[in-house]
């Protein structure tokens, strides 16, 4: 077994020098998989004319406080500065934070909000909007089934942000470029 694990060890040895390969392919991964998720999702939210980014959509407020607009019949007047600072928030969030993850300015703070913003979505999704009550949605770690669409897939969403969190945006990014520190080797 220890000649094999040794045999292994060679063999990818040269792995360990492309350690700058993992952030810059997590933010890649994001990119291709999140940003436009999340961009359509924000453009949703915006209001009419240019000062919709401060005077969001009904369907906003319906978004993120689900069953407070069903108690006010969707009258977004009876809403306290709490609601509209909280939907405008999580509007500017939904473009603000991935662009900087896309751009790897301020990286590791952008995708510990982004990992804070799908926790506060997958709650919202599971207790504002009832998805919770429906079969299969919440899904289970562990299980055999690998598409569940809160933990399965959200779980994947906030690993690829982790990887950001702890290595950093890599080197082809801005976080690099204003700070002009080199990449850090690997050790074994």
């Amino acid at each position: 077994m220890i000649k094999l694990l040794n045999w292994t060890n060679g063999l990818t040895e040269g792995l360990q020098k492309l350690d700058w390969l993992v952030p810059t392919l997590a933010r890649l991964v994001f990119a291709s998989a999140l940003l436009n998720y999340f961009w359509a999702s924000g453009l949703t939210k915006l209001g009419d004319g240019i000062l919709g980014i401060f005077q969001p959509s009904v369907g906003a407020y319906a978004q993120i406080f689900p069953k407070v607009m069903e108690s006010v019949d969707y009258d977004t007047s009876q809403l306290s500065a709490f609601h509209w600072l909280v939907v405008v928030a999580g509007t500017w969030a939904e473009f603000i934070l991935p662009a900087l993850i896309i751009l790897g300015l301020l990286t590791r703070l952008s995708a510990l909000g982004m990992i804070g913003f799908i926790v506060v979505q997958s709650m919202t999704d599971l207790y504002g909007h009832g998805t919770i009550a429906h079969e299969g949605t919440l899904g289970a770690f562990f299980d055999r089934f690998p598409d569940a669409i809160i933990l399965d897939q959200r779980a994947f969403w906030v690993f690829a942000l982790l990887v950001l969190v702890i290595k950093g945006a890599g080197p082809l990014s801005l976080d690099r470029l204003f700070t002009g520190s080199k990449p850090t080797q690997a050790t074994t």
